[in-house]
């Protein structure tokens, strides 16, 4: 799981509906990269079909060699269930911005 080039701090400022109503655009999100994820942990993921996108979505299991990945708002999420499995370059541990709180 390597750090994404270009993103000097581990912050990620989250942008679509994707992940409502764990969490909302705007959101300032603190990334540890390198970690194992858990089934249910939030994390940042990318896609082969889209590698340049990365994508913050909870974990739900292993898929292969990636993980199967969705978002909590199935109606705005595009995710594992229509990409297939996930690379997860890192594991969502805090919101930092608007109400700061531990992530799992």
């Amino acid at each position: 799981m390597a750090r994404p080039e270009g993103n000097p701090l581990p912050l990620v400022r989250v942008v679509g509906p994707s992940m409502v109503p764990t969490l909302r655009t705007g959101d300032v999100v603190l990334v540890r990269y390198g970690t194992a994820p858990r089934p249910n942990d939030l994390v940042l993921v990318r896609w082969p079909a889209r590698p340049a996108q990365l994508s913050v979505k909870r974990a739900v299991r292993r898929d292969g060699e990636g993980w199967h990945v969705e978002g909590d708002n199935p109606f705005a999420s595009t995710d594992s269930r229509t990409l297939g499995p996930a690379e997860v370059v890192g594991v969502v541990r805090f919101r930092l911005w608007p109400r700061p709180r531990r992530l799992r």
